[in-house]
């Protein structure tokens, strides 16, 4: 065999050292080299054009020390001030409002704009004052007589008290207002009840049934609130029906009704389903001025 195919054959140690020195030196700055990450998105909180909160609109905490807006009102009647995993759905609906209504109150731009601590208006400017919470009689929904009503006493006890009956007058403001306000109201579903209302762990009704099942205004309204902005409650109607109630109908499977529509009593708003929830059913809740009451003493006997 010729002498030159003899050498070329070989590999030649040194050049074997400068290729993995070379290879060694690349994978060096391959593993050195910062890699490149997809910058982040902001995430803009939005609504869309039926007014549902894409992301839940949650208060978030301020990013400075400044003073929260409307400090200077907190405590005061008719004004709430905003706590963690608050929305405007979230506060109307505890404060028997309509969440637009609160939006126009207090001049918000953007209505996912609220931050913990601030305070917001929840009544309406130069509305009447709210009951006290102390008047466990009046929450509840009876109506309160006052007891120096002329109807209370008869002629002998009212002339040995204070001489000379009365003449006739109307009667007091709060218990005139209490008792325009109360209001029959009907089943929102035919199914049989699965749970029952408990101020802590359930603040309504549970009613079973098969998705599509009808589910009816328990009265006559107007649509505050369509749609799924509220966590744990689906797709959600809220009727207000006037100054004192609201109802909710939760988890349902399609929603007939939008937002500002008049309702009336008996009619079909939505179907049920299981939306949020682990099987089918209507959650029915009746509030008054916010706070959520046993609808069964409100539903007629079946």
């Amino acid at each position: 065999m010729p002498q030159w195919i003899h050498h070329t054959s070989q590999p030649r140690p040194h050049l074997t050292r400068v290729l993995l020195a070379v290879l060694l030196a690349l994978v060096m700055q391959a593993c050195s080299s910062p890699r490149s990450t997809p910058a982040p998105v902001e995430d803009k909180k939005a609504i869309n054009s039926q007014g549902v909160w894409i992301n839940g609109g949650l208060a978030r905490m301020s990013s400075s020390n400044a003073t929260p807006l409307g400090a200077e009102n907190a405590g005061k009647p008719g004004y709430y001030t905003v706590k963690q995993g608050d929305t405007l759905i979230r506060i109307g609906l505890d404060q028997g409002q309509n969440w637009r209504d609160i939006v126009k109150w207090n001049n918000l731009d953007n209505p996912n704009n609220i931050e913990v601590g601030q305070v917001l208006r929840v009544q309406a400017p130069n509305a009447p004052a709210l009951p006290s919470k102390s008047n466990e009689q009046a929450a509840s929904g009876v109506v309160v007589k006052p007891v120096s009503s002329p109807a209370l006493q008869s002629p002998s006890n009212a002339e040995a008290v204070t001489g000379p009956s009365p003449s006739p007058m109307a009667k007091p403001p709060a218990a005139e207002t209490a008792s325009a306000d109360e209001i029959s109201f009907s089943w929102p579903a035919t199914g049989n009840l699965n749970a029952y209302f408990d101020e802590i762990k359930n603040k309504g009704l549970d009613i079973a049934g098969k998705a599509g099942d009808p589910v009816l205004a328990a009265a006559d309204g107007k649509v505050v609130y369509a749609g799924s902005g509220l966590r744990g409650y689906g797709n959600l109607i809220i009727i207000k029906h006037n100054n004192t109630y609201l109802s909710a109908y939760a988890h349902n499977q399609t929603l007939l009704v939008k937002e500002d529509q008049s309702i009336k009593r008996g009619q079909k708003i939505a179907e049920m389903g299981s939306t949020d929830t682990d099987q089918v059913k209507l959650h029915f809740e009746v509030r008054r001025q916010g706070k959520p009451i046993d609808p069964l003493k409100m539903l007629p006997a079946r």
